[in-house]
């Protein structure tokens, strides 16, 4: 499933940004796919499963030319058949709205490996 967010433009939090709550990010959240959920409120968190290491790091690496290219860099866990994400918005130390516009990329990415 790719959200419409995946085709919006990831802007960064500005200065007198407050994180989103949970009413204001509720629905960015139902347009993500099932891997993504909300970490006490304060950031998102996916695991996307491979069938081996090769594949997983592919991903990575794209996921890594995504963030570098819009400049929003999440923390990326590799491991034999998985990658884990873990991203919020650091200079507001929680949930903006590019999180979920990055997250829906990333889904996006990951439905491109889903079919092989």
């Amino acid at each position: 499933m790719t959200s419409s967010l995946a085709d919006e433009p990831v802007e960064p939090s500005a200065e007198d940004d407050e994180p989103l709550t949970p009413e204001e990010y509720a629905d960015h959240l139902d347009e993500l796919g099932d891997a993504w959920e909300v970490i006490e409120e304060h950031h998102l968190e996916a695991m996307y499963p491979f069938e081996d290491f090769a594949t997983a790091l592919e991903f990575t690496n794209d996921v890594g030319e995504l963030a570098e290219a819009e400049w929003h860099h999440p923390d990326i866990h590799l491991s034999w058949g998985e990658v884990g994400i873990e991203m919020w918005s650091h200079d507001i130390d929680g949930l903006h709205r590019s999180d979920f516009v990055m997250a829906a990329r990333m889904d996006r990415l990951y439905d491109e490996y889903d079919g092989e």
